[in-house]
């Protein structure tokens, strides 16, 4: 048998106080609120048959999953695959908009956004996750399962499965912090079938949103 369901689930609020793009860099962890999103987003599944937990390997991501593997009874199964793509401003202050002009050292970086050329391309991301999803997918034994990931991930598996192009404006992503996107599998397809925000009324005191 296979799943049911396929539960994406974003991290929580970071602790980043400078306002750093993180990207992969070791030792950004959760916030004290953002503790509390994550724990939102797995008692809202309360009565749910979660079969497996996988997380991507990152702190933010497995301090997020923490609350799914106490609740469940589950361990956290790390997966390289549903990492944070890499990225070229990793490390510095970044928003993204014209501004990135007004950087001549940046426009390298920037002159192909479909691709994008400032790290990880669209098409290895959705590559990566899909086949992540697939196996988590056959994994489970009719109950549902939790992939704990990020922002860029989890949108690029919402637009793959919606028959989008990757190429998007990240300022207008549909994915908020321990926001939960989910997925079936059709006959044929996998497809989104679900998006809820349970830590919606944290997310207004929250000040770190995380990586482009």
């Amino acid at each position: 048998m296979s799943a049911a369901l396929i539960h994406l689930v974003r991290h929580g609020e970071v602790h980043n106080p400078e306002g750093i793009l993180y990207g992969r860099l070791p030792g950004y962890h959760l916030s004290g609120l953002g503790l509390k999103m994550a724990q939102s987003a797995a008692e809202s599944m309360d009565g749910r048959t979660i079969e497996r937990v996988f997380a991507s390997p990152l702190q933010r991501a497995q301090e997020s999953a923490e609350p799914w593997a106490e609740k469940f009874d589950l361990e956290i199964i790390t997966d390289e695959r549903l990492i944070e793509p890499t990225n070229r401003f990793e490390g510095g202050r970044f928003e993204f908009g014209p501004q990135v002009l007004l950087k001549p050292k940046s426009w390298p970086w920037v002159v192909n956004p479909w691709l994008p050329s400032w790290g990880e391309p669209y098409q290895s991301v959705i590559k990566r996750m899909m086949a992540a999803i697939e196996a988590a997918w056959h994994s489970a034994d009719g109950g549902e399962v939790v992939m704990v990931s990020h922002q860029m991930p989890i949108v690029m598996v919402q637009r793959h499965v919606a028959g989008l192009k990757p190429f998007h404006d990240p300022r207008k992503r549909r994915c908020s912090l321990s926001s939960i996107t989910t997925l079936t599998y059709d006959g044929t397809r996998f497809v989104q079938v679900g998006y809820t925000e349970p830590a919606a009324a944290l997310l207004a005191e929250s000040i770190d949103q995380g990586a482009v």
